[in-house]
């Protein structure tokens, strides 16, 4: 891992979403919100990895919007996930840590449109 805060961020955070995903489906057997947090888990930190080689700072920040909107997606399932008790105590940290990554990317987001003067 490098130097990039989110980036090292979302991919350790996307690691924790695969293993919650085999919990999910192998100890409580749910298949299809399992696969929904899997997919918006994960693209956080694809999106944040195209976002590092962003041809412009436009470029930049439309990946980091992507980002943004997959981690809101994800607080949303996981929040759904623990309101339906598929997650207990256990998985809160999931939560918080997708909540730390959801503030860091609308800081990253909001300074880039300042900078591109589009705020």
């Amino acid at each position: 891992m490098g130097t990039n805060l989110i980036l090292d961020k979302s991919i350790q955070f996307a690691i924790r979403i695969v293993n919650a995903y085999q919990f999910l489906q192998k100890e409580k057997k749910e298949f299809v919100m399992s696969k929904q947090l899997l997919k918006s888990g994960t693209s956080i930190g694809a999106n944040m990895k195209e976002a590092v080689q962003a041809q412009s700072k436009k470029d930049f920040l439309s990946k980091t919007n992507i980002a943004l909107k997959e981690a809101s997606e994800t607080e949303f399932w996981i929040d759904i996930l623990m309101k339906t008790n598929y997650f207990n105590e256990r998985q809160r940290s999931l939560m918080l840590d997708c909540i730390e990554i959801n503030k860091i990317l609308q800081t990253i987001v909001k300074t880039t449109k300042k900078n591109l003067n589009m705020a």
